[in-house]
């Protein structure tokens, strides 16, 4: 045993001693055939599982996996064996190499080194050419004085002069011409050059001639045989996107194709690989960091407080408002003050949203920092984000801390950590554009109806209502629209959980119109109070062949404190929507829905018709400072 381990020893010396070396020297290797398996795509990273093939001799072997992607993230390599082979230890080097080691790169290479040769060509021609337009205006300039001299001494020889003029002249135009079309082909040259230096740097990904190299030393029984090597890569993201296809009838299926837009820059091609998609956000950590105890400063009210920059990150928290009504004290946000409108300090609700923005930054900063393994400054940010989203709840609404509870801290995006492993191997080539795949294509039975806001709009939307029946959660993304194959707009699609009702719309219905009237307004006085009555009517018009359902939405005022002014509704014509969901939840506010049916072609005198008037009763001696949509 002892001699077994001091062999080991000596082995892993040599190799050791031997990889110093070739990196010192910058020699050749001959990696090991290697393919990329296996690739789950993150939010803004990706594990990559590349399989490789080990030599069959056993004992101590020392495996090059060569050349690897430039985003590689040297910390979070790691290798798998097996009862065969057990992996002692895992590198990653670089080395400087005369040229690119991928094919596609040295072509392109190539290609440039023969485009600048003729590039070279050329201007050398053009400098030629230049130079025997001197040499004929020279010739031209001695013409010129043999002529005056002949002349002079009366021995004119026109025949002769008139010759060496025309050949001055064609050979110009000649030599002009010549230089005409050197210029141009070099040009083209120039351009093809260009062209090829962009192609280079998306296909190298800004790679200098450095080669990246995982060494792996492993220990193995005799026998051919692979280890498994995983390692994460810089960018690479996914986000969701959908299309949804309907013909407009109950009887068919809405069709919705649910798709990856995938970002691939890595430098590494993903040939024939099992591709899983996750909303994970991979920390490297195998522990969870220390919980710190949390110190809590006080300080006037009306005072400015600002909490110290902490020295291990650097972020300071902004000047908190000034709170008269700060919990416990009975008050509340806002109103006259440094805090309230027109005010030099924040609002609450803004410096809330400020305390979430920093805790946020110094979340993103945690996982970076665990990729690092930094895991002492990725545990006191942490720590350092959670204290400020434990202030931030002092100044939140009910509202707001029941959003900040959804989300999980440290989540990364919207929506909840889910994966898909998609069913076939895919090939997806590192390059600098979009590229979709389909995750899913899920048919939803729809129950379609139509969509009235005349306070917003005149126009009438088609709508359908879908039951998310698939197994997948959808997660908010911007999603399609698409009506008996004509694209009808886009629509941002919210989370949707599985078995989940949730509604599309599926644009403008131009056979469907509608108009809002301010029929009449009174205004009366009733012991002390002043009476504003108002009356509107809703004119809906049809030219469809067919009955449709029809929501119609409108609103009141609303008052938030009934004892300053009294807002009531009377005579709905015809009565208001007795849908559960909407008297639970919207009628309370103001917000009033009709349910109709409008026949086919009712329009014009026929058009059906919403009648409503509502009373605003408050003190006669205030008046309505305005309307604000909340």
């Amino acid at each position: 045993m002892v001699l077994r381990f001091s062999l080991l020893a000596l082995g892993l010396l040599a190799f050791s001693s031997a990889g110093r070396s070739a990196d010192e020297k910058g020699d050749a290797v001959k990696p090991a055939p290697s393919k990329v398996t296996a690739v789950t795509v993150y939010a803004n990273t990706a594990l990559i599982t590349r399989e490789v093939t080990v030599p069959e001799a056993a004992g101590l072997t020392e495996v090059v996996v060569s050349p690897m992607p430039p985003q590689t993230m040297q910390s979070s390599l790691y290798a798998e064996g097996n009862d065969n082979i057990r992996v002692l230890s895992v590198r990653y080097r670089t080395r400087a190499i005369a040229e690119d080691t991928r094919e596609e790169v040295r072509k392109i290479e190539a290609e440039i080194k023969v485009l600048q040769t003729k590039a070279q060509t050329f201007e050398s021609d053009l400098k030629a050419m230049a130079d025997n337009l001197k040499l004929l205006d020279k010739l031209e300039g001695f013409t010129a004085k043999s002529l005056d001299n002949l002349t002079d001494k009366g021995q004119l020889d026109p025949e002769k002069i008139i010759a060496l003029a025309k050949f001055v002249q064609e050979d110009r135009a000649k030599r002009v011409k010549e230089q005409l079309g050197v210029k141009q082909q070099l040009e083209e040259v120039q351009g093809k050059i260009a062209f090829a230096q962009r192609q280079l740097a998306e296909r190298s990904n800004g790679s200098i001639r450095t080669e990246r190299d995982a060494v792996i030393l492993l220990d193995k029984k005799l026998g051919a045989g692979a280890v498994k090597l995983n390692y994460l890569v810089g960018s690479a993201s996914w986000r969701p996107q959908y299309k949804f296809r309907a013909t407009g009838k109950d009887k068919d299926p809405v069709v919705a194709e649910y798709q990856a837009a995938i970002d691939q820059r890595t430098g590494e091609d993903w040939v024939n690989a099992l591709i899983t998609l996750s909303t994970a956000q991979p920390l490297l950590n195998a522990a969870p960091p220390d919980l710190k105890a949390l110190s809590v400063n006080i300080s006037p009210i009306g005072a400015v407080a600002v909490a110290p920059v902490d020295p291990a990150t650097g972020v300071p928290v902004p000047a908190k408002p000034s709170a008269p009504g700060f919990p416990g004290s009975g008050g509340g946000f806002g109103g006259a003050g440094p805090g309230g409108p027109g005010g030099g300090m924040p609002s609450a609700t803004e410096y809330a949203k400020d305390l979430d923005k920093l805790s946020k930054d110094l979340r993103a900063q945690v996982a970076q920092n665990y990729r690092e393994k930094k895991e002492q400054a990725a545990g006191d940010l942490a720590n350092n984000a959670a204290a400020l989203e434990q202030f931030r709840d002092l100044f939140s609404g009910k509202e707001e801390l029941i959003a900040a509870a959804a989300a999980p801290p440290g989540a990364a995006g919207e929506g909840p950590s889910v994966t898909y492993k998609l069913a076939t191997r895919l090939t997806i080539p590192s390059r600098s554009d979009e590229q979709v795949i389909e995750i899913a294509k899920i048919d939803l039975p729809p129950k379609f109806y139509h969509k009235a806001v005349p306070v917003l709009t005149a126009n009438v939307y088609r709508l359908a209502d879908l039951t998310n029946n698939s197994e997948y959660v959808l997660l908010p993304g911007d999603a399609t629209m698409y009506l008996n194959g004509d694209f009808v707009g886009q629509t941002r699609l919210p989370l949707v959980a599985a078995g989940k009702p949730f509604t599309v719309g599926f644009g403008v219905d131009p056979q469907l119109q509608v108009s809002r009237l301010l029929v009449d307004k009174t205004r009366t006085t009733q012991g002390g109070n002043q009476v504003l009555t108002f009356k509107y009517r809703i004119m809906l018009s049809s030219y469809k062949t067919t009955p449709v359902p029809v929501q119609v939405w409108d609103r009141t005022p609303h008052a938030e404190t009934a004892q300053t002014i009294a807002i009531n509704l009377t005579n709905p014509k015809p009565e208001l929507s007795t849908d559960p969901l909407y008297v639970r939840d919207e009628k309370g506010r103001g917000i009033l829905r009709w349910d109709v049916t409008i026949d086919p072609k009712q329009n014009g005198e026929k058009s059906l018709f919403i009648d409503y008037e509502f009373k605003m009763e408050l003190d006669k001696n205030v008046n309505i400072g305005g309307f604000l949509a909340k």
